[in-house]
């Protein structure tokens, strides 16, 4: 199976290479400005990252998850949090729980929306007539500074035990920019959103994790597993990038000492091998269990219970190997990468963010286990 992007889908190779070109040369400005650019949102949207998984009636490239992967995976080696911003193009998987009305109304003019959302907590509403009255603040917004549509959580007495989102316009949502402040991912604009009092119509609810209105493979493509995949992959990126910085060091730069190079000292080059074994093995182990659930829906089946778990286990491995990964590029490159102002230190940075995500965490070994146990995992696991 060939894991390799296909640039060819996302605007072609020489859009694409220019905009990572872009991308990595505006780096600084972007960590400086917290969040990404404007014109480089629209730039994903022209290349199809927020219709990618739109399907065809609504003008969208119903893109599979492995490609969409892969083109985050590419992103997130020229930057991390542009990577990280560029994969909540994966929002039809939320979206789809609207009724169709909204949906219709949603890629109506153009499939390229962008939506962010913030998923806890669920904040207490007030049901009116039609609708609901919204208020709180919600964490974690990432990418809503270039969201048009933003979806907040929200908790509704006898609606059973899922959270609700309530869906609303982005002029309606006020982002509070003082509160990003973290080291890793530090420019995906993960704001805080604060709403206050605003009237949100019953049909632009919908049931986070419960049955989507759209029926097209992707939708059957397990929703959890694709919601932490997303944002996984931005570590592969960055670890790629990371060794890649060490070996391009060893040719270009001499030792301040007189010392060998990075490259040719024996501890070196066995530890570099071993990042680049964890990258590969983690890598590889990730996209073979993406290919065998949307295989398995592609023949018209739903993936089963155990093909979840191993979605969920090689997306946890897969941030924890790259950060180890990272970590070793980090220390080979000695004093220059503790600059702040070093693209490994940001890499250093950027690749541990995925390894503190819910989604992501340690409790994701201990439901595989249990599963390989024949036992039940926890709620919210598959």
């Amino acid at each position: 199976m060939n894991h390799q992007l296909d640039k060819s889908l996302w605007g072609g190779e020489a859009v694409f290479d220019q905009l990572l070109s872009d991308i990595r040369s505006r780096r600084k400005e972007i960590e400086d400005l917290r969040h990404i650019p404007q014109d480089i949102i629209e730039r994903f949207k022209e290349i199809g990252i927020y219709r990618a998984f739109v399907p065809k009636e609504f003008g969208g490239d119903a893109r599979s998850p492995s490609e969409f992967l892969q083109v985050i995976e590419a992103i997130s080696a020229a930057d991390g949090s542009s990577g990280w911003v560029a994969s909540f193009g994966m929002s039809p998987a939320y979206l789809a729980g609207l009724p169709m009305s909204s949906i219709e109304k949603i890629w109506g003019d153009s499939p390229d929306v962008v939506f962010a959302g913030g998923a806890f907590p669920p904040q207490d509403v007030k049901i009116v007539d039609g609708g609901y009255c919204v208020s709180g603040r919600w964490p974690f917004g990432s990418g809503c500074m270039g969201a048009s549509l933003i979806g907040v959580s929200i908790k509704i007495d006898g609606k059973g035990p899922l959270p609700q989102m309530a869906v609303l316009p982005a002029e309606k949502v006020f982002i509070d920019e003082s509160t990003w402040q973290v080291h890793g991912m530090a420019s995906s604009g993960s704001y805080d959103m604060v709403v206050d009092d605003v009237f949100v119509p019953n049909e632009w609810v919908f049931e986070r994790g419960g049955k989507q209105t759209l029926d097209s493979p992707f939708f059957r493509y397990p929703s959890l597993s694709i919601s932490a995949q997303v944002l996984s992959v931005t570590a592969l990126g960055v670890a790629r990038e990371a060794i890649d910085m060490v070996v391009a060091m060893s040719i270009s730069q001499k030792t301040v000492t007189g010392a060998p190079r990075i490259g040719d000292r024996h501890y070196a080059q066995i530890e570099l091998a071993k990042a680049e074994a964890k990258v590969q093995s983690s890598r590889a182990f990730f996209y073979q269990t993406t290919e065998d659930a949307w295989q398995t829906v592609l023949e018209g089946g739903k993936p089963s219970r155990e093909q979840s778990s191993m979605l969920r286990l090689a997306t946890t491995n897969l941030t924890r190997e790259c950060a180890e990964a990272t970590q070793i590029a980090y220390r080979l490159a000695g004093m220059s990468s503790t600059y702040y102002d070093s693209h490994l230190s940001r890499c250093y940075r950027d690749v541990n963010m995925p390894t503190q995500h819910a989604l992501m965490g340690e409790v994701t070994y201990q439901n595989a286990g249990a599963m390989m146990f024949g036992n039940d995992p926890f709620p919210g696991y598959i």
